[in-house]
């Protein structure tokens, strides 16, 4: 608006916008309100604090570490801030996918010395085994 005052009346861009004529008067006395301004400082305290604690605390330890500083804050605020500013917790410190190299802890063993392929069906000892316990279970 201020730069199209040349132009056009303050009232008439005021009624198009549909704003108060003294709401402009007072943004040009105070372009942001006092609250803004905090909002603004708080903001980069959270954003410092979060950056210290190595991008992992969400915003309640970031709440106790702005209060542990002098800030008078609450864990709402701090939240909304910390949103706004597109700060967030990190959750968990799980593996990341791909990074499970190794060997694995337990070998089977080899019963059927890789040999998938059998003469004839019920002729592998793994299968002479299960009969056995089959048999075994049932008191034969």
């Amino acid at each position: 608006m201020q730069a199209h005052r040349a132009e056009f009346g303050v009232r008439a861009m005021c009624r198009v916008l549909r704003i108060h004529v003294s709401g402009f008067y007072a943004w040009l006395k105070e372009p942001l309100s006092r609250r803004a301004q905090d909002d603004a400082r708080q903001t980069a305290l959270i954003r410092q604090a979060w950056s210290d604690s190595g991008k992992v605390y969400g915003y309640r330890k970031l709440a106790d570490d702005l209060r542990d500083q002098g800030e008078q804050v609450s864990e709402n605020r701090v939240a909304r801030l910390a949103s706004l500013a597109g700060i967030i917790a990190q959750i968990g410190y799980k593996r990341r996918p791909g990074r499970y190299g190794g060997k694995p802890a337990v070998v089977a063993s080899n019963t059927l010395d890789r040999q998938f392929e059998v003469d004839a069906p019920d002729k592998s000892p793994v299968d002479f085994e299960i009969r056995q316990q089959k048999l075994n279970e049932a008191g034969v």
